[in-house]
């Protein structure tokens, strides 16, 4: 590598940086509605250097939600240092939630929105499944959640919840209300009442 790359690379990274920044805050804001124009200018970059970075805003939503299931995954490991199994579970999926809260486009993803390539994130949504998967069994062997549930359901769920909080259904109910009947309806034998934050 020359003297002449590393400052070139620095500022390609910054660039991105930058137009993620951007990004995600049009993205939280408008959903799909966000423009690549609208990202390049918030970024205060022109249109040729988000286009080379991104193509589309297909790839540069990929690339947001991506980055954010690897800190979901983050998210799910830490939950798994969380002594009692139960209160693992709950902060975890409590966690996930209050993660997509105010972010359309993340919350559009997540409910699993057809257009979005999830093969291009496959290795970030692998290493949150297997840490949800251990989280879930170990509340499962403890029985402070129901002794059937399982990875598919902790995505139903997860979606409902965040159907609620993007749709507003009433024009007025708080998705964490729907989060504590969730849990309710989810403890087993050996589990705490959820308590709303």
């Amino acid at each position: 590598m020359t003297e002449i790359e590393r400052p070139l690379r620095a500022d390609a990274r910054r660039n991105r940086e930058r137009i993620m920044a951007a990004a995600g805050e049009l993205f939280a804001r408008h959903g799909r509605e966000a423009q690549m124009e609208d990202i390049a200018a918030r970024a205060g970059l022109g249109m040729g250097t988000l286009y080379r970075h991104f193509p589309n805003k297909q790839a540069l939503l990929i690339a947001m939600v991506g980055e954010r299931f690897h800190g979901m995954a983050d998210l799910a490991r830490a939950a798994e240092q969380i002594t009692d199994p139960g209160d693992a579970f709950e902060a975890m999926l409590r966690g996930y939630l209050e993660a997509a809260d105010g972010d359309a486009a993340f919350q559009l993803a997540l409910m699993g929105s057809d257009d979005l390539e999830w093969e291009r994130i496959g290795r970030q949504k692998a290493e949150f499944a297997a840490a949800v998967t251990r989280v879930i069994d170990r509340a499962v062997a403890s029985g402070q959640v129901r002794a059937d549930l399982t990875l598919a359901d902790f995505t139903v769920v997860a979606s409902g919840v965040i159907s609620t909080m993007y749709f507003k259904p009433g024009g007025h109910r708080d998705w964490r209300r729907h989060l504590q009947l969730v849990l309710d309806g989810i403890r087993g034998p050996g589990g705490r009442a959820a308590t709303l934050e």
